[in-house]
């Protein structure tokens, strides 16, 4: 048997020797040995001469014979060299080929020259002697790594010295990143932090007021932060910490009380009075500053409304009240509405501060207005309609007369009678000056106030709100030059050229009774003044002039300020009847207030005695002349109105009679004037009411109905009529219910003749009335009423041709007969002659 031949396997190159100092150590791996040092002792003992022996030795091999397999092994590695591309090789920065169309592959190339020239460059080039060698003898991977690390070491230098700060330009933004994500992190836990600080401090001060007072300074210090909404949450809290610990008014003691010697307990007691005083007033001061400023307004004016509502007897009640009224017209109607609600409630519950606060708000307001010239919300003025006062304010003049004449008696009897000695005179003025002291302590320390006290500030608070409306009212009539110059060169301000007008109209209404009989003359000249005051022109509008709506209240509250002081007044008011009698015209549905000309009508026309016939009867023919014209609502107030008038006025009933000649009763005028501004003058009695006959057919049941009841009045005296509804509550009846109803199909009896020419007709009408009970939509509506249209006058133009026919066949049935009797000549004159 053949004896098989052993392959001799090589063994493998060794790494070159590498100096000690080009070797790169990472930190991990000096970590890792410094760690382990006991682990790594035997490499220092490792005999590196044996090893490599060992290596490179072939086991059962001899030496000539081993030399000689190296030789082979270069010579193949020469040979495969020499059979590539002498002059070409593959680029290595590009090796991407090239594909033809004929699908043949080319790769760019170098030449072995230049590339050789690469190397010596790279490598520092090689002596002339061994160059036939070199490009036989290849680098081993050991030394090709070794060269790479020492290329990239020294790029790594020559980067460093070039540019030696872009390191840190690099990390730079790095490092903001994470400074900005760490100070986000850090404030979060900030601001929960102060939540925390906040909720704890203001649990142990409602827990224990006394104990934990000294918390409220810490509490400040954290509404005042940096972060908005620490700051409100802050103030929120305080305002909560404030309303609870509060109690009664705060008196600080005085310098004689401060130098006595008190007990532990009184000191404690002014040490926390003192402190609670002194945060209160901080916090006050940090709420009125941020006021001012639109990110805080709505928390700062929400707390300040909250402890004036709580607290209103407690220190610095002033303070907040001037807030409050500084705000009552802002911009804004959120802030706006709390602040006239605070003062509502202020003038409402007068029992937490005895009316002190009132008289302060009441001043101070009517101070808020004369600074802004009267240009301010309604709503500034509207507040003073939730006062109240009491009927017998104006007998506290009466009643101290009467007090200071039995003063006065009572000192000459005292004078008549024989003094006592100086010592029990003694006795008495100190007993009575104890009593004093004493019933003041009680009186400052109950909420009970004494009648005369409260008579005397009601009367203070009344005079305020009247110098208020007077002075509206002056500004109104004051010249549009003079009203220029004080608001600064402009008439008309941010709510309009008179918005205060209509509530101190109102307010005058309400306490008419309480004006003092010395002003009547004046007030109601103004309000002459100002019920003529109109616009002809509603194109172009003037600044000084009211509109219809206002005229209106000036004359209601004329008649209102007359019947309260019906005994004192000597006023006639006849000219406000000739306003009401012209206003009535000048109404628009969409622009004025129907619920004012209704109030106006119940208060001039309903209310009162009897009137004057003409006057009565020009209303009448005014008010029926209305009604055509507007809507369900104002139509019936006005039909209300007329027949009460027609009810009180008994020959103002001929106007229903219909003479040719107008009402039987036609009085010193005998034609009716309808464009005469003086009702006296209009003549109306020579009229009849023929509105009413269409009223009657009035798309409203209620305004039909109505019209007909009052039509079918008889001019009897003995027959009785009373009015169940009063304008105000027709109009508000129909003005709810407008729209809300159905309307009739009121189909007239045809006659039997007509009957079946108008057929069709019939069925039209009854379709077009059903489809506008039933259809909302205006375009079906329209599209219904053109048919309906249509068909009429198909209906006309057959009824014209019908007649034309007739009249046609007429006219040739006439010819046929004069033909005839014609004929019937000729032929007897022939038979005469023969």
């Amino acid at each position: 048997m053949r004896k098989k031949k052993l392959k001799i396997v090589l063994p493998p190159e060794l790494p070159p020797e590498i100096s000690e100092d080009e070797i790169e150590v990472s930190d991990e791996d000096l970590q890792f040995v410094n760690e382990n040092r006991d682990y790594a002792g035997f490499v220092s003992t490792l005999d590196t001469n044996s090893i490599t022996k060992h290596v490179t030795r072939v086991a059962d091999v001899k030496e000539d014979a081993l030399e000689s397999l190296y030789e082979r092994r270069l010579q193949k590695k020469s040979l495969e060299k020499a059979n590539d591309d002498d002059g070409m090789q593959v680029d290595p920065v590009d090796a991407l080929p090239v594909k033809t169309l004929d699908g043949e592959l080319y790769y760019r190339t170098l030449s072995k020259s230049s590339n050789n020239g690469f190397n010596e460059d790279e490598t520092g080039g090689v002596s002339d002697d061994k160059g036939a060698d070199q490009s036989v003898v290849k680098l081993t991977k050991a030394e090709r790594r070794a060269k790479l690390k020492k290329s990239r070491k020294e790029a790594k230098k020559q980067v460093k010295e070039i540019v030696p700060n872009t390191v840190d330009v690099e990390q730079l933004p790095r490092a903001e990143v994470l400074a900005e994500v760490k100070e986000d992190l850090t404030a979060e836990e900030e601001v929960q932090r102060k939540k925390c600080k906040l909720a704890e401090l203001g649990t142990a001060l409602l827990a224990d007021p006394e104990a934990n007072i000294k918390f409220l300074k810490e509490m400040l210090q954290i509404a005042g932060d940096k972060d908005p909404d620490i700051v409100k949450l802050g103030l929120l809290s305080l305002s909560a910490v404030f309303t609870d610990i509060i109690d009664l008014r705060i008196r600080l003691p005085t310098e004689k009380e401060l130098a006595m010697t008190v007990s532990k307990a009184e000191k404690k007691k002014r040490y926390y009075e003192a402190t609670l005083l002194s945060a209160y007033k901080a916090y006050l001061q940090k709420l009125i500053s941020l006021e001012k400023q639109y990110t805080f307004q709505h928390v700062a004016v929400r707390c300040i409304c909250s402890l004036l509502d709580a607290k209103p007897h407690f220190n610095f009640r002033e303070n907040l009240l001037a807030a409050v009224v500084r705000n009552i017209s802002s911009p804004d109607d959120a802030i706006r509405k709390l602040c006239c609600s605070m003062i509502k409630s202020l003038f409402v519950n007068e029992g937490k501060h005895r009316g002190e606060a009132t008289v302060e708000a009441v001043r101070l307001i009517a101070d808020h207005v004369k600074n802004h010239n009267c240009h301010l919300h309604p709503d500034s003025i509207q507040v003073f309609m939730s006062l109240s006062f009491d009927d017998d304010i104006g007998r506290s003049s009466t009643s101290n007369i009467e007090n200071n004449t039995n003063n006065k008696k009572s000192k000459r009897r005292n004078f008549k009678e024989p003094q006592d000695n100086d010592k029990k005179r003694s006795k008495r003025e100190l007993l009575k000056k104890t009593r004093d002291e004493v019933d003041a302590e009680l009186k400052s320390a109950s909420f009970t106030i004494d009648k005369e006290e409260k008579r005397m500030m009601q009367s203070e608070t009344l005079s305020a709100v009247f110098e208020t409306y007077f002075r509206i009212l002056k500004h109104t009539i004051q010249p549009t030059v003079a009203k220029s110059k004080a608001n600064g060169g402009s008439v008309v301000g941010a709510y309009g050229a008179h918005p205060l007008l209509p509530s101190c109209l109102k307010g005058l209404g309400k306490f008419s009774h309480l004006i003092d009989v010395d002003f009547m003359g004046d007030l109601m000249n103004h309000l002459k003044r100002l019920a003529s005051s109109s616009n002809s022109n509603d194109e172009s509008p003037c600044d000084n002039c009211l509109t219809v709506t206002e005229r209106l209240q000036c004359c209601i509250v004329a008649f209102n300020v007359m019947r309260s002081n019906l005994d004192a007044l000597n006023v006639d008011l006849q000219e406000f009847f000739h306003h009401l009698y012209n206003l009535i015209l000048e109404y628009r549905p969409g622009r004025d207030q129907g619920e004012v000309l209704a109030e106006a009508l119940k208060t001039m026309l309903c209310d009162g005695r009897q009137h004057d016939m003409q006057r009565a009867a020009a209303f009448i023919k005014r008010l029926a002349t209305f009604s055509l014209c507007f809507g369900s609502a104002e139509s019936f107030a006005a039909l209300v109105t007329l027949k009460h008038l027609l009810q009180k006025n008994i020959k103002c009933r001929n106007l229903l009679e219909n003479d040719t000649g107008g009402g039987s009763v036609s009085g010193s005028i005998a034609k009716y004037q309808p464009y005469s501004s003086d009702p006296n003058l209009s003549g109306a009695l020579a009229s009849v009411l023929w509105e009413l006959s269409l009223l009657s057919k009035h798309y409203h049941p209620t305004v039909s109905a109505l019209a007909s009841s009052i039509s079918s009045m008889s001019t009897s005296h003995n027959q009785v009529y009373l009015s169940t509804v009063s304008p105000p509550e027709a109009f508000a009846d129909l003005s709810l219910e407008r729209e809300s109803f159905d309307l009739k199909s009121n189909v007239r009896k045809l006659n039997p003749k007509r009957k079946r020419a108008n057929g069709f007709e019939m069925s039209a009408c009854n379709g077009t009335t059903s489809d506008v009970a039933t259809l909302a939509d205006e375009e079906k509506l329209r599209k219904k009423l053109s048919e309906y249209f249509a068909v009429m006058r198909d209906i006309s133009e057959n009824g014209r041709l019908r007649r034309e026919l007739d009249s046609t066949t007429v006219s040739l049935q006439l010819y046929e007969k004069y033909k005839q009797q014609k004929k019937r000549k000729h032929v007897g004159s022939k038979s005469k002659e023969k």
